[in-house]
């Protein structure tokens, strides 16, 4: 058996001596304790060196990723290829695959070939004769420092990740101009409290505070350079009649100093901005034309890198920086966010907040699309960012329009309004709750003449009461109910006077009947009255 190694100063290649011991894979480890135990085992056959670092770079990159180097192929052939029958011990199983593709050499990869390779390395200065200890050293440190640098993959034309560094300092510093600006404007507050509502721009403020400094000094100043004229006579009217407290000098010169802070960090700001423009513009154009330098500078941030935020959909890219609403609205079963950090994109702010969350979507969509073509395309053009940039605004256009005009179809049918149709109750008023007559019982029977019949009492000059008429077999099964209680029945003689009443209308058959009947003159009318089961 043959073993390929690799070491940071070129390739060894061993042959084993004794094969036997390498199926104790448990305990091959002792006979790597001594140099002389490991050359028992195991005994160099040919080792190539490398010229130097940037052939030894080459050589471990292509192992990494499974390839073969030019070297290595040509090693393979001149040593091994005479040893063809022998089986060849190889540390990855994917370089085991290229070599007995290309070379047609039967490599193997097992547990006891790990635990033999470990072995070498723990021995290979005793293995290894002619090559000092000390330039193997220095070999395998700049070897690590190369390869680190490849798997890293860092270049100055990698500037992502520049800026990520630059807009998480852009924001920082905005949070320390807020403390700075709040500080001064208290502090100074207390010995001119006037100037914070006549001056209401930051950095005018820092600049008129250095430029005076006691308020007694605006009178015989001139603020022309800082202040327009009109508020500069603002200014000079209310330090006269100013009701602030008197300060020292020395806190005069306390409150100057922070106002030199404040204004050095203000350009600081507006250079770095500058820097992160540029930067934008040359690595993501087109996206940069999409949501603005800010919000993609903030979208690859939180991403990484343009290369991972390439990777997420444009489901991901809409609500990226809303994660903590994200999960509070799945563990709580209500809406999910509509966006993240792309709703300071000005496409979204420009729109109505009913169409903020279709725009932030398709806007998403069409970025999503522009992070992939700058970050996996060759051009450095931003036309396919002006080119989606306009469809979403002819989206928001359309969606603005959309009282007018459809979006679906042609666009050009116009929107049909319904009728406006008023779908309330009307109550009306109903007048026979002011009558004052009492009213009759329902269980009271009036006896006239031979046809007992029920006279509802009405109200004088009222409107008709609705009377419900009673079915006939509801009448006649109620009969024979009043019948067996007549025990305790009372007679009762009741006068009633008729009314004339001309406007209204019987509304029954039975009175109809009654009033034919009836006589413009006093009866007398017998009537008998149920008692109520208790």
């Amino acid at each position: 058996m043959l073993v390929l190694f690799e070491t940071a100063a070129g390739y060894a290649i061993f042959k084993v001596l004794d094969e036997k011991k390498l199926q104790e894979v448990d305990s091959l480890w002792k006979e790597f304790e001594t140099p002389e135990k490991a050359n028992k085992i195991v005994k160099l056959k040919h080792f190539e060196k490398f010229q130097d670092t940037t052939e030894a770079l080459a050589a471990s990159t292509a192992l990494v990723e499974g390839k073969i180097s030019k070297n290595l192929k040509k090693i393979l052939k001149k040593i091994v290829a005479k040893d063809a029958h022998e089986q060849l011990a190889v540390a990855e199983a994917k370089l085991g695959g290229v070599i007995k593709d290309k070379l047609n050499l039967s490599c193997i990869h097992s547990p006891m070939v790990t635990e033999l390779m470990r072995g070498i390395r723990s021995q290979m200065e005793g293995l290894i004769t002619g090559l000092p200890s000390r330039e193997m050293a220095a070999m395998c440190l700049g070897l690590a420092h190369s390869l680190s640098r490849y798997k890293l993959k860092f270049s100055p034309d990698k500037v992502d990740t520049m800026i990520v560094q630059a807009i998480s300092l852009l924001d920082d510093l905005d949070k320390e101009l807020n403390n700075y600006i709040m500080r001064c404007r208290e502090w100074y507050g207390w010995h001119f409290p006037e100037l914070g509502k006549i001056i209401t721009d930051n950095l005018t403020y820092c600049k008129c505070l250095k430029t005076i400094g006691d308020r007694r000094n605006f009178s015989s100043s001139d603020l022309s350079e800082v202040l327009p004229e009109d508020v500069e006579e603002e200014v000079k009217a209310a330090a006269e009649i100013s009701m602030g407290t008197e300060v020292s000098e020395e806190d005069i010169s306390n409150i100057q100093h922070l106002c030199d802070q404040v204004i050095e960090i203000s350009d600081y700001r507006t250079q770095l901005y500058d820097y992160l423009k540029n930067r934008m513009m040359a690595i993501a154009p087109n996206l940069t034309v999409m949501v603005g330098e800010l919000v993609g500078a903030r979208l690859i941030a939180h991403a990484g890198s343009l290369l991972n935020l390439a990777k997420h959909p444009a489901s991901t890219v809409q609500i990226l920086g809303a994660e903590k609403a994200l999960f509070r609205a799945l563990k709580t079963k209500r809406d999910t966010p509509k966006f993240g950090l792309i709703y300071h994109a000005s496409l979204v702010g420009q729109t109505t907040a009913k169409n903020k969350g279709k725009i932030s979507r398709m806007l998403a969509a069409k970025t999503a699309l522009t992070i992939r073509y700058d970050a996996l395309g060759e051009s450095t053009s931003a036309e396919m960012g002006v080119e989606n940039r306009l469809k979403v605004e002819t989206r928001l256009r359309h969606l603005e329009e959309k009282g007018i005009r459809r979006i679906s179809g042609t666009g050009k049918a116009l929107a049909r309004a319904d009728k406006y149709q008023h779908k309330s109750e009307v109550k009306t008023y109903d007048p026979s709750g002011e009558s004052t007559l009492p009213l009759v019982p329902k269980k009271r029977k009036i006896e006239t003449g031979e046809e007992e019949t029920e006279t509802p009492v009405k109200a004088k000059k009222a409107k008709v009461v609705e009377i419900k008429e009673e079915p006939e077999e509801t009448q006649e099964e109620e009969e024979p109910v009043k019948k067996k209680k007549k025990k305790k029945q009372k007679e009762v003689v009741v006068s009633v006077e008729e009314v004339e009443e001309e406007e209204e209308q019987p509304t029954t058959s039975t009175a109809v009947e009654n009033t034919e009947k009836k006589k413009k003159k006093k009866k007398k009318m017998k009537i008998k009255e149920e008692p109520e089961d208790d």
